[in-house]
C-alpha cells in the first residue's frame, strides 16, 4: 500500500508563488513570519516522514514528466527502476508521470521501496501508481533538501528544465564542497551527449570550470554501467 504524507496543499496559486512573485510582495510583508514557520514545518515533517522510510541506500532518478508510457526512454526507466532495485537500492524520484513513473514501476518490480517526493503545481500532475511512500511538498527547495539529503548517488533519464535544475543543482553543491561526493550519470548519449560537449568545448575552455568538474558527469546508454557507478558511494542512513 502507498503511505501518503502530504506535506503541501492544492491550490491554483501555489506556496513557491506567494513567496516569489511581486505580485504577493505585499502579503509576503505583512505574514513573513508565518511563513517563515511553514518552511519550518515542511523541513521537520519531511525529515520526520524519510527517516521513517528507512530507506538505506536510495538513489535519485530524475527524468521528464512527459515521457510517453508506450516509448523506448519509458521502458529504459522501467529497467533503470528495476535494476537499482535489484542492486539493493530504493528508488526516490518527484513522484510524477512519465520517466519518473518509469523508475517507480521498476522498483515496485523489484520489490524495493519506491518513493515520490511530489510538488504542488498550478496544474493537475499528481503521484504516479508505483510510489510506496509519497511526500508532496509546498516548496521547492524544501523537496530538493530531501533529494540531496537521502540520496547517494543521482540518475538523470533525458528531461526537460526541472531536470536540468536539479541535476545542476546536485553538480554545484559537489563541485563546492557543501556535500560529499556522489556519483551522477546521465542516461542516454544521445540526448546528454550535446551538453556534455558544451560544458567541455565552452565553460572548460572559458576558464568557467575546471576538467574534474566534468569528470563528475557519466554519461552512458548502459544501465548495467550506471548502477555500477551509483555503488560507488553508497552510504546508510542510520
Amino acid at each position: 500500500m502507498t503511505e501518503r504524507r502530504i506535506i503541501g496543499g492544492d491550490h491554483r496559486i501555489t506556496a513557491d508563488q506567494h513567496l516569489l512573485d511581486v505580485a504577493h510582495e505585499e502579503e509576503w510583508k505583512q505574514r513573513a513570519a508565518w511563513r517563515v514557520m511553514k518552511f519550518q514545518a515542511e523541513f521537520v515533517e519531511g525529515f520526520d516522514a524519510m527517516e521513517e522510510a528507512d530507506l538505506g541506500d536510495a538513489i535519485g532518478v530524475y527524468g521528464s514528466a512527459r515521457t510517453p508510457v508506450d516509448s523506448e526512454e519509458y521502458k529504459r526507466g522501467v529497467e533503470l527502476g528495476r535494476k537499482l532495485g535489484e542492486a539493493g537500492f530504493s528508488v526516490i524520484t518527484g513522484g510524477g508521470p512519465g520517466a519518473m513513473e518509469a523508475a517507480n514501476r521498476g522498483a515496485a518490480e523489484a520489490g524495493v521501496k519506491s518513493v515520490g517526493l511530489g510538488i504542488e503545481l498550478p496544474f493537475e500532475q499528481g503521484i504516479n501508481e508505483f510510489v510506496h511512500i509519497e511526500l508532496d511538498f509546498k516548496y521547492f527547495f524544501v523537496r530538493k533538501v530531501m533529494f540531496l539529503k537521502y540520496s547517494c548517488g543521482f540518475c538523470a533519464l533525458p528531461g526537460g528544465f526541472g531536470t536540468m535544475d536539479e541535476l545542476f543543482e546536485a553538480l554545484t553543491l559537489e563541485q563546492t564542497g557543501k556535500v560529499g561526493k556522489f556519483p551522477i550519470a546521465l542516461i542516454g548519449t544521445d540526448y546528454w551527449g550535446g551538453l556534455v560537449d558544451w560544458l567541455r568545448d565552452s565553460m572548460l575552455a572559458q576558464g568557467k570550470i575546471n576538467a574534474k568538474d566534468v569528470d563528475l558527469l557519466m554519461v552512458t546508454d548502459d544501465l548495467d554501467e550506471a548502477v555500477e557507478h551509483m555503488k560507488k558511494a553508497e552510504r546508510h542512513h542510520q
